[in-house]
């Protein structure tokens, strides 16, 4: 029974990736790049260097994937560099493939283009994500330089800088309004994201945490992504064993960063995420309860 388990998730795993990398392919070469768009993450880099070096795309893609792979398979270890290496060398495939037979959804209509593409590819990525992968893009990036060069700045800290960065760069080589649209479509990108990942929920979240690993989790949760939190004792209704529960409530991409960092150092760990309708109180994100009194 879980051998047929594990062989159903990995269908299921295959099925949904590979539709999302189509989704994600598709979206750039259908509808970003024809209409002169940008975004963040290796992407937005790939086109940077294609206006530089006159090297199409794609094919930069790949070679940044690769690179990405190998910083990471250095600095971070052999589990963090499994967890890209599928992506970091199909993924690229795909790109290449669609771009040479490219079938432009939207023309002419920089707004509408700048939404579907968002819808699109935050979609193909929500369904990568979900499943447990990673693209070994911005987040991958951004853990090398925490790791190595930032680690007094959180990791979500590092993210938001190294999108900025890139879109600051299209700013630059390209024109003020091109960097506009890209804001534009990574907030679009981010919330389909989360929408696909989460449902829609809303945009707070209440992450409960059971782990025997309970010390990392919750100095990565308070140094990291520099939430608070709680911790209760509890009992296994099962097992009978004493243990700790961490609570946090944070935003639907710090839970995805939390429940990453978890998978690496306690695969039997628990953990469930319920929607939270409103928060006050002090904290990023929240609503002052001193608003609230009149």
């Amino acid at each position: 029974m879980k051998l047929e388990k594990n062989i159903e998730k990995k269908i299921i795993d295959v099925l949904l990736v590979s539709v999302g990398c189509l989704l994600l392919a598709y979206a750039i070469t259908s509808i970003l790049k024809p209409n002169g768009l940008m975004t963040g993450g290796i992407t937005g880099t790939s086109i940077i260097l294609e206006k530089l070096l006159k090297i199409n795309y794609s094919y930069i893609y790949y070679a940044l994937s690769l690179m990405v792979l190998f910083l990471a398979w250095i600095t971070l270890g052999k589990k963090e560099a499994y967890k890209i290496i599928t992506l970091s060398t199909l993924f690229p495939l795909l790109l290449i493939l669609f771009e040479k037979n490219p079938t432009p959804l939207i023309e002419n209509d920089t707004f509408l283009a700048t939404i579907y593409y968002g819808i699109i590819a935050g979609g193909g990525c929500g369904l990568v994500l979900k499943r447990g992968f990673s693209m070994g893009g911005t987040d991958t990036i951004s853990k090398i330089l925490h790791k190595k060069l930032l680690p007094t700045i959180s990791l979500s800290q590092v993210i938001l800088v190294v999108d900025s960065l890139i879109v600051i760069a299209s700013g630059v080589l390209f024109d003020r309004t091109v960097a506009l649209y890209a804001i534009l479509t990574q907030i679009v990108f981010m919330k389909t994201l989360e929408t696909v990942m989460f449902g829609l929920s809303a945009k707070t979240i209440k992450i409960e945490i059971i782990t025997e690993k309970h010390q990392e989790v919750s100095n990565y949760i308070l140094k990291e992504i520099n939430r608070g939190i709680s911790v209760y004792a509890i009992k296994g209704g099962y097992t009978n064993q004493e243990k700790q529960k961490i609570v946090s409530i944070c935003s639907p991409r710090e839970a995805m960063l939390i429940r990453m960092y978890i998978s690496q150092i306690d695969e039997n760990a628990f953990v469930d995420v319920l929607p939270v309708i409103s928060v006050w109180g002090k904290g990023l994100g929240f609503q002052s309860i001193v608003e609230n009194e009149a």
